[in-house]
């Protein structure tokens, strides 16, 4: 029971490690099409994002 949850935190660690290898490495990094107007389903209904303020068609406001 005790290797299956240790095995299990592993693979978590590995996964966030993996995940975030651009933020580590890349100067200037950051995780792409976070902004909601690049989701398809929002930008069928006009929503505008959450974070930045964004329309559908516009540039993101969070971008340098």
């Amino acid at each position: 029971m005790l290797t299956v949850l240790l095995v299990s935190v592993l693979f978590v660690l590995a996964a966030f490690f993996l995940f975030s290898l651009r933020l580590i490495f890349v100067k200037g990094g950051e995780f792409r099409g976070t902004c909601a107007g690049n989701s398809p389903f929002l930008k069928k209904d006009d929503v505008v994002c959450g974070v930045c303020g964004r329309k559908p068609g516009e540039a993101c406001a969070n971008e340098a």
